[in-house]
């Protein structure tokens, strides 16, 4: 089942780079007392993820801290190499790069994509959701190859 508004975040652990590796994030350090937007892409390095997707959310990241967003999170079914090689190459700072390797915490949303027929296996969704003290306050799903509600100025313009 698909999360909702007013649902809780589902507990899982996700993984960020850090100068010593891979590390996990905790699902209550990244949502607990915290306003988080979180978006995710199916894939690091495609296409519309990298022109347009994740660079309007650092275009727009001093917006969003104007706004009271305490975390901009960006999630792919990706290892955490990949999502630290993709911020580096796109200049993200300032975003947590979060890696759902094993698609856990994507499934526990409802809100994977079966992109076999792209040879790109599972993956999740084109989402962006605003997250307050781990509670779902706003949610964008993307339609079938749309790029429109996740967007960062669609976001923001809705917080």
């Amino acid at each position: 089942m698909t999360i909702q508004i007013g649902d809780r975040i589902p507990e899982a652990t996700l993984t960020t780079m850090s100068d010593d590796g891979p590390v996990p994030v905790n699902h209550s350090d990244l949502f607990s007392g915290k306003k988080v937007v979180l978006f995710a892409v199916p894939g690091a390095f495609t296409p519309t993820c990298s022109i347009r997707h994740l660079p309007g959310y650092i275009d727009l990241l001093p917006a969003f801290s104007d706004s009271a967003v305490d975390t901009v999170a960006c999630m792919s079914v990706n290892d955490s190499y990949v999502m630290d090689a993709w911020s580096k190459q796109a200049g993200a700072e300032g975003i947590l790069m979060l890696a759902d390797g094993n698609a856990e915490f994507t499934r526990a949303l409802g809100l994977e994509l079966d992109a076999i027929g792209f040879f790109m296996g599972l993956r999740s969704q084109r989402f962006a959701l605003v997250a307050e003290d781990g509670v779902v306050t706003r949610l964008f799903i993307e339609e079938p190859a749309e790029f429109k509600v996740s967007s960062a100025e669609h976001v923001l313009a809705n917080l």
